[in-house]
């Protein structure tokens, strides 16, 4: 069985559950429940890791998947895709920093980096959700 036209669906699920990890780690840390938070955030890392190696062996494969809509759906498609590609660039290297930071104790400088990189992971998640419906179930 090929598996390849399957992997948007799952890359879409694992997106939506990095997203919600992230923000489960988000209300942990808020509750000073810091073990708990370590573990949705390596998880949330662990889930994001599977959606970059399942959206690198997709598009090996299929190539480009270009939107086939016209008009103003395309501009707001566009737009949404051209902020969440920008950011999803950044996000590895963010939350690799701010994960090695966090696992060494080094807090002041690992909060300082996670204000940053929560809402750019969070975003990039959730609009990987968003693209996905856009393209595929338009």
């Amino acid at each position: 069985m090929n598996f390849i036209p399957l992997l948007p669906a799952v890359n879409a699920v694992l997106n939506g559950c990095a997203a919600v990890l992230l923000v489960c780690g988000f209300f942990m840390i808020r509750q000073r429940k810091i073990q708990t938070h370590r573990r949705f955030m390596l998880t949330a890392f662990g889930v994001s890791s599977l959606f970059l190696v399942s959206y690198l062996v997709y598009h090996f494969n299929a190539g480009i998947v270009h939107f086939q809509h016209t008009g103003a759906i395309r501009a707001v498609y566009l737009g949404i895709l051209g902020t969440h590609t920008v950011l999803a660039a950044a996000v590895p290297v963010l939350a690799i920093i701010t994960l090695s930071r966090g696992l060494a104790s080094r807090f002041d400088k690992h909060r300082a980096i996670a204000r940053w990189t929560l809402p750019i992971w969070l975003y990039v998640s959730v609009t990987g959700v968003v693209v996905y419906v856009m393209l595929y179930h338009l």
